[in-house]
C-alpha cells in the first residue's frame, strides 16, 4: 500500500480494489503486529518443530527442546499452545467415550411382549409370587 501510495495512487482506491476495508488498514498500519503476538508465534512454531522430530514428547518435553533452541517457556505456556493446537503426545491419549451409541438393555427380553398388531409392549407383571 505504501509502495502505491507513494506512486500516486490513493489510499482508497487501493483498499477498494484489493476489498480490504480503510479503518482497518490504518488501525494495522499505526499498530501492525503486537510483540507478544510475534514472540508467541516464534513460541509455536519452535514446538511444532519439535512436535514434528519427535510426536511421542509430551509438552514439557517439546518446552525444553523449544528452550534448546532458544525459544524459552514457561511449562504452562507450552501446554497452553500444545493444547490450542491439538498438538497431543502419541502415547497416553485416551479416545473420547463420546459418540458409542448404547448396547440393548440387559433384561428387555424378560418383559418385552409382541402384541396381536406386531408392535413389542412390556409388560411388568410377575407370574408368580416371590
Amino acid at each position: 500500500m505504501r509502495e502505491l501510495a507513494a506512486d500516486g495512487i490513493p489510499v482508497a482506491v487501493s483498499c477498494r480494489v484489493l476489498k480490504l476495508s480503510r479503518q482497518p488498514y490504518y488501525r494495522w498500519l499505526a499498530a501492525p503486529v503486537p510483540e507478544a503476538d510475534v514472540i508467541e508465534a516464534y513460541r509455536a512454531n519452535a514446538l511444532f518443530d519439535a512436535h514434528r522430530d519427535d510426536p511421542e514428547f509430551g509438552y514439557r518435553y517439546l518446552a525444553d527442546e523449544a528452550e534448546a533452541s532458544g525459544h524459552p517457556m514457561a511449562a504452562r505456556t507450552a501446554w497452553r499452545l500444545c493444547s490450542s493446537n491439538a498438538w497431543f503426545s502419541a502415547f497416553g491419549k485416551g479416545r473420547a467415550k463420546n459418540g458409542k451409541k448404547p448396547g440393548p438393555p440387559v433384561h428387555d427380553d424378560l418383559c418385552a411382549v409382541v402384541d396381536a398388531d406386531g408392535r413389542t409392549r412390556h409388560e411388568f407383571r410377575a407370574d408368580a409370587p416371590n
